[in-house]
C-alpha cells in the first residue's frame, strides 16, 4: 500500500476514532491525548509515523501553560460564577419582568435582555441557561405563556454568550485563530501581515451578536401584536417598579460591562487585565449585596478552577492531536480536500462551517474549536479569507448548533431544570424558530461581511 495513501487512511481514521471515544463517553482530554498516542504507535509500526515529532510536545504543553492570553478564561469564569452567586439575574429578571408587566410579551423581552446582560458579563452559556430556566421558566408558564416559546426564548437568550463579548468561546477561537493565521501567512511568505488577536475578535463579535438580539426581540414583537395569547402580560396585583428601582438593580451589571469591554476595546486594558477587573469587580457587588461570604467564596473558586482546568487539559489533549495528525499528513489531506471542493473559496469556508454544526451536536464548542482550527484554519487562510470575519462565522455557527435539535447543549440544559409539565418535545418545539432566526442571521453575516469587519476597522 503507498505510504501517502496509507497516511491519509490514518489520519481519517484517527480524526473519526477519537470522535467517536468522545461520543462514548470518554473524557475528552484523555480521549484526544490517548487516541492520538495510540494511532502514533500504530502509524510508526508501520513505517509511516516519526515517533522523533513527539518530542515537539513538551513546548507545546509548556507554550498552552504560559500563554498569559489563557489566563482570561479563568478570570472571566470566576467572574461569571460570582455574579452567578449574587442572584444579580434574578433581581433582573424580576424587576424588568414588573416594569415591562402591562405589555404583552413583557416578560419575554425581560428573559432577552438579562439573558443579553448575563453574556456579555459572564460568557457562560450552560450557567445562564440554567439560571435562566430555574427562575424564568415556571413565572412565564404561570401567566399564561405558550411553553414551547418561553422555552424558546430561554434557549436562544441562553446561547448569546457563545457570540457576545467576552466571550470563552471568543477567547479560545481568537488564540486559535491567531497561530493559525501566522502559520498560513508564514507559509504564504507574508511577513508584513498585521496579526490577529482576541480584542479583533471581541470588536467584530460586537454587532453580530447585538444584531441577534434585535432579531430576536423583533420576532417576540411580531408575536405580541399578531399572537398575542402566547405571551400575554404579566398576572400582578398591585406589584409595580419604578424607574429608580429598576436602575439601581441594572446598574451594577451595565457597569461592568461597560468597564470590561470598554476598556477592552478602546485599548486601556488586554482581554486578560480587563478579565482581573471584571472579577474583582463582580467580588465587590457581592460584598455590597451581602452575599459574599468565606464559605460562598470556596465554593465559586472550586467551581472556576474545575471549569478551568478541563478546558486546559482539552488544549493539552488537543495540542498533542494536532501534532500527531501533523505527523501523518493530516493537514496536507485537509488542503486537497478543501481546495478541490466546488464553489471554491466560498464552498471549502461552507464546509468546515457544516463540519463544525453537525459536531456541535455532539461535542462542546472548546472541543470543536481545538481539534478543527488548527487543521482547517491555515488552509482556510491561505485562500485570502478575513480571519475576524471567519472567525465570527464560525462563532454563530457554533451557538446554532447548540440549539438544533435533537442534540443541542442549551436544550439539554433546560430539560434539566424545567418543572416536571415541560417535555422534550415541546422544547424542541420552541426552538425551531429560533433556529431559522439564527440560520438567517449567519445568511446576513455571509451575505453582508461589512457586519463584521466595520467595528474593527473602526475602533482598532
Amino acid at each position: 500500500m503507498p505510504e501517502l495513501f496509507l497516511n491519509d487512511i490514518l489520519s481519517i481514521t484517527m480524526f473519526i476514532g477519537v470522535i467517536t471515544i468522545v461520543l462514548l463517553g470518554y473524557p475528552v482530554a484523555f480521549a484526544l491525548a490517548g487516541g492520538a498516542f495510540g494511532f502514533a504507535m500504530i502509524g510508526a509500526m508501520a513505517g509511516v509515523f516519526d515517533t522523533s515529532i513527539l518530542g515537539f510536545l513538551p513546548s507545546r504543553v509548556y507554550g498552552v501553560m504560559t500563554n498569559e492570553v489563557l489566563v482570561a478564561i479563568l478570570l472571566f469564569v470566576f467572574m461569571g460564577v460570582v455574579l452567578e452567586k449574587s442572584r444579580i439575574a434574578e433581581e433582573m429578571l424580576e424587576a424588568i419582568g414588573l416594569a415591562f408587566r402591562q405589555v404583552n410579551g413583557g416578560l419575554g423581552f425581560g428573559v432577552l435582555i438579562v439573558g443579553m446582560l448575563l453574556a456579555a458579563s459572564t460568557g457562560i452559556v450552560g450557567a445562564t441557561v440554567v439560571t435562566m430556566g430555574l427562575l424564568s421558566l415556571p413565572t412565564m408558564i404561570r401567566n399564561g405563556y405558550s411553553v414551547p416559546l418561553a422555552t424558546g426564548i430561554i434557549c436562544a437568550s441562553g446561547t448569546l454568550g457563545q457570540i457576545i463579548p467576552p466571550s470563552i468561546l471568543l477567547i479560545i477561537l481568537g488564540d486559535q485563530l491567531s497561530s493559525a493565521y501566522l502559520k498560513a501567512m508564514q507559509e504564504a511568505g507574508n511577513f508584513g501581515f498585521d496579526p490577529l488577536s482576541i480584542i479583533d475578535l471581541f470588536a467584530g463579535a460586537l454587532l453580530p451578536g447585538l444584531m441577534l438580539v434585535g432579531i430576536y426581540a423583533a420576532y417576540l414583537l411580531l408575536l405580541a401584536i399578531f399572537c398575542p395569547r402566547t405571551c400575554p402580560p404579566m398576572q400582578t396585583v398591585g406589584s409595580r417598579t419604578s424607574i429608580w428601582r429598576l436602575a439601581i438593580v441594572m446598574l451594577p451589571a451595565l457597569c461592568l460591562i461597560l468597564i470590561v469591554l470598554g476598556s477592552i476595546l478602546s485599548g486601556i486594558a488586554t482581554p486578560t487585565e480587563a478579565a482581573g477587573v471584571g472579577a474583582a469587580g463582580a467580588l465587590v457587588i457581592a460584598a455590597f449585596k451581602g452575599r459574599l461570604s468565606l464559605p460562598v467564596l470556596t465554593q465559586i473558586t472550586r467551581s472556576a478552577l474545575i471549569v478551568t482546568s478541563m478546558i486546559f487539559m482539552i488544549f493539552i489533549g488537543a495540542s498533542i492531536f494536532s501534532l500527531v495528525f501533523r505527523g501523518f499528513g493530516g493537514d496536507e489531506l485537509v488542503e486537497r480536500i478543501l481546495t478541490s471542493l466546488p464553489g471554491g473559496r466560498i464552498g471549502a469556508i461552507a464546509f468546515v462551517l457544516i463540519l463544525m454544526f453537525v459536531m456541535g451536536f455532539f461535542l462542546e464548542y472548546a472541543e470543536i474549536v481545538l481539534i478543527t482550527i488548527p487543521i482547517v484554519g491555515p488552509v482556510i487562510f491561505q485562500m485570502d479569507v478575513d480571519p475576524i470575519w471567519f472567525g465570527v462565522m464560525v462563532g454563530v455557527t457554533l451557538q446554532t448548533s447548540f440549539l438544533t435539535p435533537p442534540f443541542g447543549f442549551a436544550l439539554f440544559y433546560l430539560r434539566g431544570v424545567a418543572p416536571a409539565g415541560v417535555t422534550t418535545g415541546a422544547i424542541y418545539r420552541g426552538i425551531i424558530p429560533f433556529v431559522l432566526l439564527q440560520l438567517l442571521a449567519v445568511c446576513l453575516l455571509m451575505a453582508f461581511p461589512v457586519i463584521v469587519t466595520w467595528l474593527p476597522g473602526t475602533v482598532l
